[in-house]
C-alpha cells in the first residue's frame, strides 16, 4: 500500500497533467477530470489487484470501465502514471493519429483502454457484462466502473442497474461522481434525479457513501468497504460526493469548466495551485 504522501504527490501530478493536456490543445473536459483525480488515483495505486503489463482478456486481475468517457484526461494521466505508455505521450493528447483521443477508444491500441466510451450511458452495461464474463470463468477479481450523475439521467443505465440486481452481479462496483454539474448547468436544473440513494437501494443495491470525494483517505476507506460488500448477492453502488474542478480555486464548483480549456493565464494560475511532485511530462 502506498503512503498518503506518495498518493498526494500523485493527485497533485495528475492535475498539472490535466491542465497542461486541455490547455494545450485548447480543448477537453477539466473540470470533472479534476474532481475525479483521488478516486482514479486511489484505485489505481491503492484498491485494484492489477497484473504486469495489459491485455484485452483481463483474467487474473481486476478491471475498471470509464464510462463518462469525456474525463478522459484524469484516467490517460493515471494510466501513464502507472506505467501502461510512456507519461511523455501525454503531450500527444487530442492530437490528429495520437492514441489518446478526447473519448477514449480501443482501434488504436492504448494499453489500459477497454471500452470506447464516447456516448454516455452504456459503461453500466459493458461492466455487468465483464462481471458476468468473471463469474463464468470463476475469476474471483472485482469489475469498477465510474459514471457521471449527468449520466445517470440516460435511461440504459436504468435497465442495467436492474438487470445487476436481479441477475445477483455482486461482483460489480459501480461509482456515481455526484459533482452536481453537467455541461448544461446544475443537474438539479438541467433534470433532478432525485435521491438516488434511495433509488439504486429499490433496484436491489448495495449502496453506500462518500461525502469526502476529494480526500484520498476517505476515498481508500469507502471504496475497501464496498470490497467487503462484494460476493454478498447484491452488485454495490459507491456516490462519491466530489466538487468539479477541485484543486483549481476559479474552477470549483461550477460547470462553466465541464467542457472548457484555460487560457496561458489561467493555465499559470491553476499550476500555481498544483505545484510539481513527479516530474511534468
Amino acid at each position: 500500500m502506498p503512503k498518503l504522501q506518495e498518493l498526494q504527490d500523485l493527485v497533485q501530478q495528475t492535475r498539472r497533467d490535466i491542465l497542461r493536456m486541455v490547455h494545450k490543445v485548447n480543448s477537453g473536459h477539466p473540470g470533472g477530470s479534476l474532481g475525479c483525480t483521488e478516486f482514479l488515483v486511489t484505485l489505481y495505486h491503492d484498491i485494484m489487484e492489477l497484473k504486469d503489463g495489459f491485455d484485452m482478456d483481463g483474467v487474473g486481475e481486476d478491471l475498471f470501465f470509464l464510462s463518462n468517457g469525456h474525463i478522459s484526461p484524469v484516467f490517460y494521466s493515471v494510466l501513464a502514471r502507472k506505467g501502461y505508455f510512456p507519461v511523455e505521450e501525454l503531450g500527444t493528447f487530442r492530437l490528429i493519429d495520437s492514441r489518446l483521443q478526447g473519448h477514449p477508444t480501443t482501434h488504436e491500441g492504448l494499453p489500459g483502454v477497454r471500452i470506447a466510451s464516447g456516448s454516455l450511458g452504456q459503461g453500466m452495461s459493458v461492466a455487468i457484462g465483464a462481471a458476468l464474463a468473471k463469474k463464468l470463468n470463476k475469476d474471483t477479481h472485482l469489475i469498477y466502473s465510474l459514471h457521471g450523475d449527468g449520466e445517470l439521467q440516460e435511461g440504459q443505465n436504468w435497465e442495467a442497474i436492474m438487470y445487476a440486481a436481479g441477475n445477483k452481479v455482486d461482483n460489480l462496483i459501480s461509482t456515481i461522481d455526484l459533482n452536481g454539474q453537467q455541461i448544461d448547468g446544475a443537474t438539479d436544473t438541467v433534470l433532478p434525479m432525485g435521491d438516488l440513494k434511495a433509488k439504486f437501494e429499490a433496484f436491489g443495491w448495495d449502496v453506500l457513501e462518500v461525502r469526502e470525494g476529494n480526500d484520498i483517505e476517505a476515498v481508500a476507506k469507502g471504496l475497501r468497504e464496498a470490497k467487503g460488500r462484494t460476493g454478498k448477492g447484491k452488485p454495490v453502488c459507491v456516490l462519491l460526493h466530489t466538487v468539479m474542478g477541485h484543486g483549481v480555486d476559479f474552477m470549483m464548483y461550477t460547470h462553466a469548466w465541464h467542457g472548457k480549456a484555460p487560457n496561458d493565464d489561467q493555465l499559470e494560475n491553476a499550476l500555481a495551485q498544483n505545484p510539481e511532485t513527479l516530474g511534468d511530462y
